[in-house]
């Protein structure tokens, strides 16, 4: 039964947070809305911020499972970098609760080494993956345009986050997308196969 605990304290973490929009909620909380007692909880993470943490390591292997299984089906460097952003605007990661979730995340780096590690990684991971695709459209400028691409969707969330923008999942990867072409675009590189990035 632990493991299916622990799987349910990492969501019902994640749902506190993203419905309180704040990192000030309790364990006692968390382990009402899995249905376990908070006395297990600190038992299975110790403390709020481990809990915390668990629940970020967990939305990160759920991202990271999709960017692979995106990448075993995209044929060529641009339907990989398409593969890459839409795995980040799946209905399951461009919710309000789990954006919510991600933004306090955020903000528990400020002041949590594990959570910044892990952001840290997961960062990493983003810019390796969309230089790597990159390089054989655009050569050593890729650095550069990956760094852009990723900072759009930091954005992206960010404004979804605060509410200002209602922007779907669907629409935040065209947008994503058309920056990628004209980028591409302005630096020589061949266009995009027709229907990637749909003008929404």
């Amino acid at each position: 039964m632990e493991p299916i605990r622990r799987a349910a304290l990492v969501e019902a973490a994640i749902h506190e947070i993203g419905a309180s929009g704040t990192l000030d909620v309790t364990v006692s909380q968390i382990a009402k809305r899995a249905g376990v007692s908070a006395a297990l909880a600190h038992h299975y993470f110790g403390n709020k911020e481990q809990l915390f943490l668990g629940a970020m390591r967990h939305m990160l292997s759920l991202y990271g499972t999709q960017v692979r299984e995106g990448l075993a089906v995209a044929d060529g460097p641009r339907a990989r970098l398409e593969a890459i952003v839409r795995a980040g605007f799946t209905a399951e990661n461009f919710q309000q609760e789990t954006i919510a979730a991600w933004m306090n995340f955020y903000v528990l780096a400020q002041i949590a080494p594990g959570a910044q590690r892990l952001l840290s990684v997961y960062h990493r991971r983003l810019h390796s993956n969309l230089v790597h695709d990159l390089r054989p459209l655009v050569g050593d400028t890729a650095p550069k345009v990956a760094a852009h691409i990723a900072a759009l969707i930091d954005g992206l969330y960010l404004r979804h986050a605060l509410k200002t923008d209602l922007t779907t999942g669907t629409g935040a990867t065209a947008e994503v997308l058309r920056a990628l072409d004209t980028e591409l675009a302005a630096l020589g590189t061949s266009t995009p196969l027709p229907g990637t990035s749909p003008d929404i």
